[in-house]
């Protein structure tokens, strides 16, 4: 078992506090006070950098909200007899009412542009440069400190080729270098084992994504061509996005989920 699981099995043996909901209630109702603090009392580069923080979340937040807006649409009413004579001049006219309807492909279309970025885990550990990086002492005296050893999982292509060990400032190890993830398809419920084509983007940076790190929250290209999956047009997808979900170092695989 994960030795940061003692919390989880403590709750499921023995539950939680009795205050527990209550207090994490007045802790959440206490956050957004504390946020407005911290934007009021924040100065020079801190405080632009928290700006345009809750900005980003505020206009992500109006995005997604606007893309399920329903569109009003008018409906016949159900035929209801009415008591006493209706005038000549509303025998003609059909009752209607306004009513909140969406077609099956509006709805789709909406959720897809709505979840466009939404990934099954949106926040990840950030990982330290000494915790990726272990340095290599090079030189006949071993004063030289510029070569770095990855020690979390990687991906290189299948067609890499070193650079000359004098020369490679980067070491990937080939024990760590993985060319296959555990996929699983949400909708199926099912894991295929598929090839990986590259790495899409690292949480951590830049840097990392072009070596292929594949650390937790990784989004990686992987060969959905034996799936079968098929676009509207008919087409064949080949390459499809997922995201990694455990810590490929650790266990020794790499598992994903498929963003579909």
């Amino acid at each position: 078992m994960p030795q940061g699981d003692y919390i989880d099995l403590h709750r499921k043996r023995y539950g939680y506090r009795p205050d527990h909901f209550e207090r994490k209630r007045k802790k959440e109702a206490r956050e957004v006070h504390k946020r407005s603090e911290i934007a009021q009392k924040a100065l020079g580069i801190k405080g632009k950098m928290f700006a345009k923080k809750r900005y980003a979340e505020k206009a992500l937040m109006k995005k997604t909200l606007a893309m399920h807006e329903e569109s009003s649409t008018r409906h016949k009413v159900d035929e209801d007899v009415h008591e006493g004579a209706v005038p000549a001049y509303l025998l003609d006219r059909d009752n209607t009412t306004r009513a909140k309807t969406l077609s099956n492909s509006i709805k789709q279309k909406r959720k897809e542009k709505a979840g466009k970025w939404e990934v099954p885990l949106p926040k990840v550990r950030p990982v330290a440069e000494d915790e990726m990086f272990k340095v290599l002492r090079t030189g006949k005296r071993k004063t030289k400190q510029w070569k770095r050893m990855i020690t979390k999982a990687t991906f290189v292509g299948p067609g890499f080729t070193r650079k000359p060990p004098k020369y490679e400032r980067f070491i990937r190890p080939s024990g760590l270098r993985f060319t296959k993830a555990h996929v699983t398809h949400p909708e199926l419920k099912c894991t295929f084992n598929l090839e990986i084509i590259g790495v899409k983007k690292n949480p951590n940076g830049q840097m990392y994504t072009s070596l292929g790190v594949l650390t937790k929250g990784t989004i990686i290209e992987v060969n959905v061509s034996e799936l079968g999956l098929v676009t509207p047009n008919g087409k064949v997808v080949w390459g499809k996005y997922a995201q990694v979900t455990n810590n490929p170092e650790n266990d020794g695989c790499v598992n994903g989920v498929l963003l579909v």
